[in-house]
């Protein structure tokens, strides 16, 4: 993808229609393309070359986007950082990265100082904040900035940008998407979706330190489709923007579809403009989305697939309400296959691990040459840790990840399968389900769940229910009833978070009690 090329072209085609809209700002796209060139020169003036890694640590907000598409320009490697991650992890990933440009918004337990100083790499530091001796301010790039094309060219080959999906903490696993990368996700979606210059997208809080973040970015760039920013996801806010904006697309994850469907009075917004609402990042309950259908039933509801490797998105399922727990069939851009442990190609409906192969899949893992020679085969191949099967009409469905396979005395047991049923009962909200040691079994299932508001439920009535969908062995042994389900950035149930704090929630014992949801 050249972004220099596309900011000039579509600056040029629409000169004053508002692009992106962020609380009582909307920028056009030549404002978009001077602040971005600008950006981009200021850097080869400060000795950043192409070869250069830049880092951002910086909220969703419009000069994070502004900022991507000026270390674009420049044809240089951009470093989303996660903006929670703390100082020390700032640090880190900077030293991995080998980062040579920062630009930050300052925020509590974050000292400029100190980074420059633990990061040798690091030469060049732009602040959204108060310029310091370390620091050059933004206002002065925006207010001195040379709006020219930058010299630099734009190589399809080279390294565009690297996603730390590791999350933050842990070993760091940075994800090579070049340039030509780029194009990936805008091809697929346009298949899919068929993306015009009608189309307004709304972003609510994905982050741009995720690909699906990245993704409105070069959507309202290639399509000339306008962008409606929120900073984070406040799913009242949410409904309110899509009826003032007319919004017509949008992906959530489906921790989201759940807190929207609580909202008291959530039918009442008018979201007739939509035409397409996609979950995507997390197994979903087919009983949830079809709840959210009733929203808008005029919208085509999609389960979409994908995963930073990939150059996400690559799929998603058929306009059909009755098939959405499928994934979908693939894009003519991506190969797809399901195998067995042997890596032959399993049968029709008979499950095994989702492979795939084409354009989409990453270059690799960041100086993890050993990591990335065991989810990437030497015909290019990539082990996406999925557990899948397609059936005889060449729809794919997601059965769950292998990390979360629970194994209870040698049988498999997949926690989506097992949350899907549990989130059919009518007095459910959100659920959770995890694997926990047992010394007989090896491993038993545990679920973590949240009410309905003023909905009491006894755990033998809760089992009865299970028992009509769930092979004895699959029923959770645990259950704790909770007031809520810790999330990560991207919205998601995070699951380590509940294995590392479940001692933070009040424990219930199995016996046949009276819950209710009081836990904190």
């Amino acid at each position: 993808m050249d972004v220099k090329k596309l900011l000039i072209q579509q600056s040029e085609r629409y000169q004053t229609r508002p692009m992106l809209m962020y609380k009582d700002r909307q920028i056009t796209f030549p404002q978009i393309r001077d602040t971005a060139f600008g950006l981009a020169n200021h850097l080869l003036k400060h000795g950043i070359s192409p070869d250069d890694n830049i880092a951002l640590y910086l909220p969703n907000i419009p000069e994070t986007l502004m900022s991507f598409l000026g270390v674009f320009s420049l044809g240089a490697t951009v470093i989303p950082f996660d903006f929670m991650l703390t100082q020390d992890e700032i640090i880190q990933f900077v030293t991995h990265s080998r980062t040579r440009a920062l630009i930050l918004q300052p925020k509590k337990g974050i000292d400029i100082d100190q980074i420059k100083k633990a990061c040798p790499t690091l030469s060049h530091i732009i602040t959204l904040g108060e310029e310091t001796a370390e620091a050059i301010s933004w206002d002065r790039i925006v207010l001195q900035k040379d709006t020219r094309e930058p010299s630099s060219p734009i190589d399809p080959g080279h390294l565009a940008a690297i996603f730390y999906t590791s999350g933050s903490t842990g070993h760091p696993k940075g994800v090579m998407l070049n340039y030509a990368h780029l194009d990936s996700p805008m091809e697929t979606m346009d298949y899919f979706l068929k993306i015009t210059d009608k189309d307004i997208f709304v972003c609510a809080g994905v982050p741009f330190s995720h690909i699906a973040g990245v993704d409105y970015i070069l959507l309202m760039l290639c399509f000339a489709s306008p962008l409606v920013l929120m900073e984070r996801f406040q799913p009242l806010e949410f409904l309110h923007t899509i009826e003032r904006y007319r919004g017509t697309i949008f992906c959530i994850v489906p921790a989201m579809f759940v807190a929207i469907l609580s909202l008291k009075g959530q039918e009442k917004f008018d979201l007739s403009s939509l035409r397409w609402a996609v979950v995507f990042g997390a197994p979903s309950s087919p009983v949830l989305l079809e709840r959210f259908k009733k929203m808008c039933p005029e919208s085509a509801l999609l389960n979409g697939w994908g995963m930073t490797e990939t150059s996400a998105p690559n799929t998603y399922s058929p306009n059909d309400i009755h098939k959405i727990h499928s994934i979908g069939g693939f894009s003519p851009y991506l190969q797809a296959k399901i195998v067995d442990a042997e890596g032959n190609r399993c049968a029709v409906n008979a499950q095994g691990e989702l492979w795939v192969k084409g354009k989409g899949v990453m270059r690799g893992y960041y100086q993890e040459e050993e990591l990335t020679k065991e989810v990437l085969t030497e015909d290019g191949w990539l082990k996406t840790g999925d557990i899948a099967y397609c059936d005889k009409d060449g729809l794919f469905y997601i059965v769950g990840r292998k990390k979360d396979m629970i194994k209870v005395a040698g049988e498999i047991v997949f926690s989506a399968e097992v949350e899907e049923k549990i989130q059919r009962h009518p007095k459910i909200k959100e659920v959770a389900v995890i694997g926990m040691p047992d010394a007989l079994r090896g491993e038993v299932p545990k679920a973590f769940i949240v009410l309905k508001e003023n909905e009491q439920l006894s755990l033998q009535d809760l089992r009865e229910f299970l028992r009509k969908f769930l092979a004895h062995f699959k029923v959770p042994h645990h259950f704790e009833f909770v007031a809520s389900l810790p999330k990560n950035r991207t919205g998601k149930i995070d699951k380590q978070a509940l294995q590392r704090h479940t001692t933070h929630v009040t424990r219930h014992t199995s016996h046949d009690t009276r819950q209710e949801n009081t836990s904190k």
